[in-house]
């Protein structure tokens, strides 16, 4: 799977690290949903860092169609739940 972090660059994320990033995802918006700032920090957090950890940078003139977009490390609690909705980032 091809992850772009918005204002970082993309990432080839292992097949099996993609399961656990769709859990943080479900409970990203799940946090968004209940209001929980503090928690949405924390799991949005753990998304960037799976992705930067596990994930291999593709190089700036290697071109791909991303399959997930995060958006930027700096996300604001009240920006997220225009990104965080329904099934999230990505879909079941």
């Amino acid at each position: 799977m091809i992850v772009r972090i918005s204002t970082e660059g993309q990432y080839r994320l292992p097949d099996q690290d993609v399961d656990r990033l769709n859990d943080l995802d479900n409970e990203a918006v799940a946090a968004v949903d209940a209001g929980e700032e503090d928690r949405f920090h924390e799991i949005f957090e753990q998304m960037l860092d799976l992705v930067r950890s596990d994930g291999t940078p593709l190089a700036d003139e290697e071109l791909e169609e991303s399959d997930v977009i995060l958006p930027p490390p700096d996300l604001q609690f009240n920006e997220a739940g225009g990104q965080f909705t329904g099934d999230g980032l990505i879909p079941d």
